[in-house]
């Protein structure tokens, strides 16, 4: 009977070990964001502007929803999150946990991230959230529509981008709002085109400068799989819209929006053709063309651009109670 205890003291002291390893370095506890997604890179590169290695924190990598979970139960410090103004998640977060707090970039570290990515200053207004007292210095990019041109043809491709603009007032997620012609090629820039959401934008009035991709669609299909990002994100929900309005829209086609680790995980399934559509941020994005970034050395050949859908805003929230005043804290 000793045997047997001693043995299972030595299991769980192991995974103890195993636990604490997988989360980090200790120190502060903070939520990069699931492995494999554009949340998870720009948190790391965040961090590294203020200065925080690895062995100053404890990494959680879970999604917004379960983050936000864990800073209202006080398991986690830190969440940082890529998501729409104003987020649904921080807002419920604040119903709940009364006393949130949203940190913002110092300009060095703002400096740091415009020179060493695609992300650009951006300032957050202080009516976006109730609980704010001030503006909020942070970053932001583009969240953009990539298409499989192993599977979405011509036709297809001009309808889901006719859509995306025509219908998105039938679309009751906020951020609807910014699918119009106005902002329809932002976040293209240095990426393919889809040839037929390019007929559609041109006869439109819009000026393609966009190199066009090359379509290889070998046969038909109607059913198309509609990568987001996790359920307490922006991606799962607005996407799940896009997806209803797409299949109300469009004849012939039965879109299915699936929950993933977002930008990055839907760029790999496109290419290894798991996946028809998926939902991105444009840095990545642009990383998965050239073979850079998370994609060193495996590029994604058959991935184009369908449509802008809305600014992705790095958002960093705490709780009062942490005594948290800045990144500099973590330290």
């Amino acid at each position: 009977m000793k045997k047997k205890k001693l043995v299972g003291l030595m299991m769980l002291m192991l995974s103890m070990v195993l636990l604490l390893s997988a989360c980090g370095g200790g120190g502060k506890s903070i939520a990069i964001g699931p492995p494999a997604s554009e949340t998870n890179s720009v948190s790391k590169l965040i961090l590294a502007a203020h200065g925080i290695g690895d062995d100053d924190y404890s990494a959680y990598q879970e999604g917004f929803g379960d983050a936000a979970d864990g800073v209202q139960d006080g398991n986690i410090d830190i969440s940082i999150g890529i998501l729409g103004l104003p987020a649904g998640s921080i807002e419920s977060l604040q119903a709940s946990a009364g006393d949130v707090k949203m940190l913002e970039l110092s300009d060095d570290a703002i400096d740091y991230i415009e020179e060493n990515s695609g992300y650009q200053r951006y300032t957050i207004p202080q009516d976006t959230y109730d609980f704010l007292e001030s503006d909020i210095e942070t970053v932001t990019a583009y969240a953009i529509l990539m298409g499989s041109t192993d599977t979405i043809d011509d036709e297809l491709g001009y309808e889901l981008a006719k859509s995306m603009v025509e219908n998105a007032e039938e679309n009751t997620h906020a951020q609807s709002a910014h699918m119009t012609l106005e902002n329809a090629l932002l976040g293209a820039e240095g990426l393919p085109i889809h040839p037929g959401a390019k007929r559609y934008y041109e006869e439109q009035g819009l000026t393609v400068d966009n190199p066009v991709a090359e379509l290889n669609v070998t046969e038909s299909k109607s059913e198309f799989i509609l990568g987001t990002g996790s359920q307490g994100g922006t991606y799962y929900p607005l996407g799940g819209e896009m997806a209803n309005l797409w299949n109300s829209n469009i004849d012939g086609i039965n879109v299915t929006n699936t929950e993933t680790g977002a930008s990055i995980e839907n760029l790999a399934s496109i290419r290894d053709g798991n996946m028809d559509l998926g939902m991105s941020v444009h840095v990545p994005a642009l990383d998965a063309i050239n073979g850079a970034g998370e994609f060193d050395g495996n590029e994604v050949p058959n991935a184009a651009f369908i449509g802008h859908i809305y600014p992705e805003v790095i958002q960093i929230v705490t709780r009062e109670n942490t005594g948290i005043e800045s990144l500099d804290d973590v330290k």
